[in-house]
């Protein structure tokens, strides 16, 4: 099993930053992949960012040039750097893993990010 804990959420102005970090551990040998997810009240949850264990990245639309998504091998650990914050940046974010091929998710508990404006 993996098990992942984020941390680094908190109140920020517009056009501020944050960093989130992701912290794995159990069968790390056996991620695929690591993302963000945000879920905003009344809406779905949504991809924000993901990194594969080979280092590729992909980003949502909203947040393609604000946001950069890494990782710390050695400290099984991802970030979120996130930049230039916008209040409809507010969510809940969901750090998630994936692994055994994929066929199996892993969250964590979600840590508050609130953009004022």
């Amino acid at each position: 099993q993996v098990q992942v804990v984020e941390s680094g959420g908190g109140l920020v102005q517009a056009g501020g930053s944050l960093r989130l970090s992701c912290a794995a551990s159990g069968s790390i040998f056996s991620i695929n992949d690591m993302g963000w997810y945000r879920q905003a009240p009344g809406k779905q949850r949504e991809l924000v960012a993901r990194i594969t264990s080979g280092g590729t990245t992909n980003y949502s639309d909203s947040v393609k040039g604000r946001f950069t998504i890494s990782r710390n091998n050695a400290k099984n650990t991802v970030y979120l750097q996130m930049n230039s914050l916008k209040p409809e940046d507010t969510a809940v974010y969901y750090c998630n893993a994936r692994y055994i091929s994929y066929a199996i998710n892993s969250w964590g508990q979600g840590t508050q990010v609130t953009v004022s404006s």
